[in-house]
């Protein structure tokens, strides 16, 4: 997961550094990669809910009508339009057909040693090829988060538990938006 800039804000000199070290950075890879930026709709009657509350509790009068108006103020906003929500992701790829063995070709899935990788699905993974694989593609994470520090981004690597609910949530948008997700068992998560 990535951070965002407000760009705009930024002074022009700030806004040319920020272009060229991404121009680098892209240029810089020598693997593919997606950016997904995904809108939804933020569910606010939690917000409203508890300013509510803090309406119902205040002692000061004074308070008490602030409140009250500032709640009427987001329910006049919310209802003129929908309130987005913006995330920015970045997926590193990585598939079998990376794995170089010698000569060329996949080593080690199943112990067929062949380059034809669907033809070797049927096989184990040995521990070694799957710490291989997985050392790879730490290794390419590092690289895209590194590139994008530079220009000034915070990234945040997604656990196993992130990710089953992030993509749980772009399939069901609906049960996502009032905060229901479905409950991770154990045994995914390894």
């Amino acid at each position: 997961m990535i951070s965002s800039v407000n760009f705009d804000l930024k002074s022009e000199v700030e806004q040319n550094a920020i272009i060229y070290q991404f121009q680098n950075f892209l240029n810089s890879l020598d693997f593919s990669c997606q950016i997904i930026i995904q809108s939804r709709r933020l569910n606010i009657t939690g917000y409203f809910d508890k300013l509510k509350e803090m309406e119902d509790k205040q002692k000061n009068e004074l308070l008490k009508i602030q409140t009250a108006e500032y709640r009427k103020f987001i329910q006049g906003l919310v209802g003129e339009g929908i309130i987005m929500t913006k995330q920015f992701f970045v997926v590193v790829p990585y598939t079998l057909g990376e794995v170089e063995g010698g000569g060329g070709k996949t080593a080690g899935w199943g112990g067929l040693g062949g380059g034809n990788v669907k033809a070797q699905m049927g096989g184990a993974m040995s521990e070694e090829l799957f710490n291989r694989c997985r050392a790879q593609l730490f290794q390419r994470m590092e690289f895209v988060a590194l590139g994008l520090r530079r220009c000034s981004l915070s990234v945040m690597p997604l656990t196993t538990p992130e990710i089953i609910e992030l993509l749980w949530a772009w399939h069901h948008p609906k049960e996502a938006e009032v905060g229901y997700y479905p409950e991770i068992l154990p045994e995914l998560v390894k």
